[in-house]
């Protein structure tokens, strides 16, 4: 089994585990990117979900991973920084979002992370139908009922985790 394939069977058993109610979407790996993928897919930026590996740039090395709709910003230097407990922080380079998550930049979900890693999710999604998110490689997407992040354990659903604006 392919390194990419070990961790999507690892996010469907994430998914199995929590009862989530979800829908896999194969793709094109070029389409990975969001606004690719919605474009070439037919699906609206407002629907879809990037989760975003955040390091802390003081202290003793830490994560965490930020779950917003594409259509925001992730407010990286007010509200990440607070809930991280650190005075600066910035997003994860793609090798440290590989070595942290195991997952590629474009794929990565918040299904399937590291028991140790704290998840926060953007509120508005919860107001959400159905959202896209990332599948854990850059060959799958995930439909997903956004309720299931408000009994996943260890996340923390956060108000004001993201402004207007896509990142």
């Amino acid at each position: 089994m392919s390194e990419a394939a070990t961790v999507e069977q690892a996010v469907r058993d994430h998914l199995e585990g929590l009862g989530a109610r979800y829908e896999l979407i194969r793709m094109d790996p070029r389409f990975a990117n969001t606004a690719a993928f919605c474009a070439e897919y037919g699906y609206t930026m407002g629907q879809s979900a990037n989760c975003i590996l955040v390091v802390a740039k003081t202290g003793p090395p830490a994560y965490s991973a930020n779950l917003v709709q594409a259509t925001r910003r992730l407010d990286v230097n007010r509200t990440v920084r607070r809930l991280m407990g650190v005075r600066k922080a910035s997003f994860a380079s793609p090798e440290e979002t590989v070595e942290v998550t195991g997952m590629l930049t474009d794929g990565v979900t918040p299904f399937g992370l590291p028991d140790a890693l704290p998840i926060h999710i953007d509120e508005p999604i919860l107001d959400l139908d159905q959202v896209i998110v990332g599948g854990g490689s850059r060959a799958l997407k995930i439909l997903v009922d956004p309720e299931v992040f408000a009994r996943m354990p260890g996340v923390k659903v956060v108000a004001e985790l993201s402004r207007p604006g896509a990142a």
